[in-house]
């Protein structure tokens, strides 16, 4: 049974709304505390859901809700900009396939099977500073811009890359790390492309990384641009949206891929600009006191990883399964030790495949050169498979973390 009765969630994105039902399912009530004062309908470009997401999923019963807007991903073909396909591979067969969604679509399902499950989401709600009861209450009261207050048993930190409360908790927090790329993506029309079916392909242009996947009705790409200098989405928005598309097609006019087409296909009020991609290698400090945090706030990914999203829903369910079964300071220790190195070996490979997508002149002859052997090693599934098989006995009690000898 529980030893909290309820919780402070400050962060509504993907993290948010998950880490809230998985505790419901727990017994413990809690309310999303959202900083914008409106949903994040329309927003973001394309992501995966691995097959370790969707378990996680299935472990709080919300899988379904994933599983309806999305596009299955049953593999992934890797090519170089010449044409050549370098390697091709898929989670392994026994476990769910892979998952393509847009980011507007995971958050609008998420956010809407939360609110049916009865959880309470509170909007223009950003949060200013957090203090501990000094009653002995064991209570922890968040303070909001607008002038309020909410207090719970815990606080969770859901709130992204940036978190507030991982600098609340931490003033010495790392800051985010940039990859040296920019990213872009869009929705386009499939008609009179090459359909790829259920697979999405991946290539190591000349000059930028592309991935794309046709369907017969909608197709999706995505880019990933070296860019020397970091760059926010706000600044990237500051340049139109027609001179992004000019560039992205001039930087892939030598390779051949459908990737000038499908630009040259997107409006520019399709393009989402998505800014510099940043990481976190690690994150020190991940609770203290009644505190901690989860998602992007404790183990931020680049994109590249294609775990950020599964990372963060793993994180959430394995956080309320601790909450549930340990006292406070025993599960903060326990789901730090079930997460910590799982998620900073996926952060490390990805800063890896962000190195090989922002390789120089002379690196992208030696990437191109010794790529083909690299891909042959990661299309043998077991390289894969510590990723993706990542089971979660929701049912089974979580053991306390041992104490350490005086």
């Amino acid at each position: 049974m529980s030893r909290i009765g309820n919780a402070i969630i400050v962060g509504g994105g993907i993290g948010g709304p998950v880490v809230a039902m998985a505790l419901r399912r727990a017994g413990i009530e809690a309310t999303v505390y959202e900083a914008y004062d409106g949903s994040a309908d329309g927003v973001g470009g394309a992501l995966s859901i691995a097959p370790n997401g969707r378990t996680a999923l299935a472990a709080i019963d919300a899988e379904a809700a994933v599983a309806a807007i999305g596009h299955p991903m049953r593999a992934m073909v890797m090519q170089s900009w010449t044409g050549k396909r370098l390697a091709e591979f898929g989670s392994p067969p026994s476990l769910p396939e892979q998952l393509l969604v847009w980011r507007s679509d995971l958050y609008r399902a998420l956010y809407d099977e939360a609110t049916r499950r009865g959880i309470r989401i509170e909007h223009g709600k950003r949060l200013v500073s957090l203090t501990e009861s000094t009653a002995g209450d064991g209570r922890v009261v968040a303070h909001f811009s607008d002038g309020t207050s909410a207090a719970g048993d815990v606080l969770i930190g859901a709130d992204g890359i940036r978190s507030t409360v991982r600098r609340l908790i931490d003033p010495a927090a790392p800051e985010p790390r940039y990859a040296g790329l920019l990213g872009f993506g869009a929705r386009t029309s499939g008609a009179g492309l090459v359909s790829t079916g259920d697979k999405m392909h991946m290539v190591f242009g000349k000059r930028a990384f592309f991935g794309y996947q046709v369907g017969a009705d909608e197709s999706g790409w995505f880019a990933n641009l070296p860019h020397p200098t970091p760059m926010s989405a706000a600044e990237a928005r500051r340049i139109d949206a027609a001179e992004w598309l000019r560039r992205l097609a001039e930087v892939f006019r030598d390779d051949r891929t459908p990737a000038v087409e499908m630009i040259r296909r997107t409006a520019p009020e399709e393009l989402v600009i998505t800014g510099g991609l940043e990481d976190i290698p690690s994150v020190p400090t991940w609770h203290r006191g009644r505190v901690v945090l989860v998602g992007d706030a404790a183990h931020a990914t680049s994109p590249s990883s294609g775990q950020g999203a599964s990372l963060a829903i793993e994180s959430a369910v394995q956080l309320a399964r601790c909450l549930r079964d340990l006292p406070v300071p025993e599960a903060f220790t326990a789901y730090e030790r079930l997460r910590r190195d799982r998620a900073e070996r996926i952060i490390k490979m990805a800063a890896r495949t962000n190195s090989d997508k922002a390789a120089g002149p002379i690196a992208r002859v030696l990437r191109d050169l010794l790529m083909p052997v690299a891909m042959r090693l990661l299309a043998n599934p077991e390289k894969w498979a510590w990723q993706f098989d990542y089971p979660i006995d929701w049912a089974a009690p979580v053991a306390a973390p041992a104490r350490v000898a005086a």
